[in-house]
């Protein structure tokens, strides 16, 4: 998955990739020349007190010095621009194919662990990424060049390069065949981290009504110390892996040292040489030491582009049709034709056996107990959800044969919770349609009983709004939704449930002005109170999913008699 992911993406940006190569073969070849020109200066210049060969061959190793240098930022740029290049495209395709999940690969995944993907795991691929065009030459060939230059330098000190380099790599594999399960289980923690965090910051009035507060804090502090106990796992591992890499430098260089001092006192080996070889000592181990850090990287990029391949992967149950319907032969009219819906790993259908047609410009209201399916069956018009059994119609056509732009461009949502943005009034108004005018924002206000309250906001239609429509209360979040479904412009209005926050002052106000105002647009009204639906053309009754009647408010009164007992209900309470 890591391969297929980088390989997908970074061969967009592969010129600056070939870039990366050149200059990092240039700046390693300048690296592995540098040592044996040095040795020629303590050799021939120092040693013999020849300042004219040190002046010319120091400001030749100086030019190549500086040399490497420029290359190296050439290459660390380039890697940098295409590895964020990379990440930047990995998290647009994750937000574009998570923005067409339904419901239900949401929940599947989880909106914590959606949001840790898009960041943090994101961020692991563009990080190995980065530093893997930086290495994928520089190591190799300081390792393998390395141990060229200092063969050819001393045979004699070769021994210890097959020494220190198996070394190397047993501790290396042992330590990073550990992490793996680590990082994995540090991924899965850290969603679980996030998922809480989010639930908390979520439902905070909720944690504070019932006094949890306390108890919140112990499931958090309880996630947040096994992500700590992971993280302080793979960070012991780190610290044993460092000081182990350069204890083995260390003795290897002292080793260099003893050795090679015998030969340098025999006169076997001039002191120049000696050097030389020392440094080539240390680029061998600089390059294994980057392979070490590299294989270190791979298993948590792995988990990583695992996790985000799953993402990317993502089939969403609500498949587009190539050629979808844009003309409706009857707009603004829906159909229930033998609908049935059951949730994945559900035991049984959460709708079932549901029939009725509500033909353009009329109100259709659905009433139930808690739990009959209202929200459920009104999220399968606009495709929150496909049917599992029989067909919706909306405008004549199937919703899963209509194009999906279309289809949602013709029916306007009023959610059961309704959701504000951040920024003004007007932007969640023209949210609905950007192109509105200020006089449609107002006329929408005014049907929606909303112009009012903005009027008196400081900025009116350019007064701020924060994220969730928090800083508003929840009457005047509804009827901002509201406003913004009129907005729309759309041939069906359905309202979930969305008159539950305001007086019945204002509800009646707001039920006039919209069948006053808009006597061609199909409404499709979700209602606890009966008063909300008492003029409706049609009253569809549901109870435990199935649909048990349909009719007037006059007509069920008088023959259904769960309509009828949810109005002695509400009645009594009212008395």
């Amino acid at each position: 998955m890591l391969g297929r992911i980088l390989l997908r993406y970074l061969k967009r940006y592969r010129w600056l990739l070939l870039g990366v190569l050149v200059f990092q073969f240039a700046s390693a070849m300048a690296s592995l020349y540098l040592p044996r020109l040095n040795a020629d200066i303590i050799d021939r210049g120092v040693a013999m007190a020849d300042i004219g060969y040190i002046w010319t061959h120091g400001s030749f190793m100086l030019m190549i010095s500086l040399g490497q240098i420029v290359a190296s930022v050439i290459a660390t740029y380039f890697a940098a621009r295409a590895a964020m290049s990379a990440g930047r495209d990995i998290r647009a395709d994750v937000f574009s194919r998570v923005s067409g999940f339904s419901e239900r690969e949401v929940s599947q995944f989880g909106a914590g662990s959606l949001i840790t993907r898009n960041t943090n795991d994101v961020q692991q691929v563009q990080m190995l990424a980065m530093m893997g065009a930086t290495m994928f030459v520089t190591a190799p060939l300081l390792a393998i060049g390395g141990i060229i230059m200092a063969v050819q330098t001393n045979v004699g000190l070769s021994w210890l390069i097959g020494v220190s380099v198996p070394a190397l790599l047993i501790v290396a594999g042992i330590i990073i065949g550990r992490m793996v399960p680590l990082f994995r289980s540090y991924q899965s923690k850290l969603d679980t981290v996030n998922r809480i965090m989010r639930e908390q910051l979520t439902g905070v009035r909720v944690v504070r009504a019932f006094v949890r507060e306390r108890i919140e804090e112990e499931r958090f502090r309880g996630a947040n110390t096994d992500i700590m106990i992971v993280g302080r796992n793979v960070g012991s591992l780190f610290v044993l892996l460092f000081p182990l890499f350069m204890l083995i430098l260390n003795v290897t260089v002292v080793a260099v040292i003893w050795f090679g001092g015998i030969e340098v006192n025999q006169g076997d080996v001039e002191v120049g040489t000696l050097f030389a070889f020392m440094q080539y000592i240390g680029q061998i181990m600089m390059g294994v030491i980057m392979s070490s850090f590299m294989a270190m990287m791979i298993p948590r990029a792995a988990v990583s582009a695992e996790r985000v391949g799953e993402v990317l992967d993502a089939e969403s149950s609500m498949t587009r049709p190539e050629n979808g319907v844009t003309d409706f032969p009857a707009p603004g009219s829906v159909a229930f034709e033998d609908v049935e819906f059951t949730y994945p790993g559900a035991e049984a259908p959460v709708l079932s056996g549901i029939s009725f047609r509500v033909e353009p410009g009329q109100t259709v209201a659905i009433v139930g107990s808690t739990g009959s399916g209202k929200t459920t069956l009104v999220s399968l018009i606009p495709r929150l959800f496909d049917v599992t059994g029989g067909l919706v119609r909306v405008g004549g056509v199937d919703v899963r044969d209509a194009d999906v732009e279309a289809l949602w461009k013709s029916i306007g949502l009023v959610p059961q919770r309704p959701f504000l943005f951040t920024g003004t009034v007007a932007s969640n108004l023209r949210y609905g349609r950007e192109d509105a005018t200020d006089e449609e924002l107002w006329k929408a206000l005014e049907i929606a009983q909303g112009r009012d309250f903005v009027e008196a906001m400081p900025d009116g239609l350019n007064s701020r709004i924060s994220q969730g429509g928090t800083n508003v209360s929840g009457g005047q979040r509804q009827r901002l939704a509201i406003a913004r479904a009129l907005v729309h412009q759309p041939r069906i209005l359905v309202f979930d449930d969305s008159f539950s926050a305001l007086d019945l002052t204002t509800d009646a106000r707001l039920r006039q002005a919209l069948w006053r105002e808009l006597p061609d647009v199909t409404k499709i009204v979700v209602a606890q109170r009966v008063s909300t639906i008492t003029d409706a053309d049609r009253i569809v009754v549901l109870e435990d999913g199935t649909m048990v009647g349909s009719g007037t408010h006059e007509e069920l009164l008088a023959s259904n008699a769960t309509y009828k007992e949810i109005v002695e209900s509400q009645l009594g309470v009212d008395a």
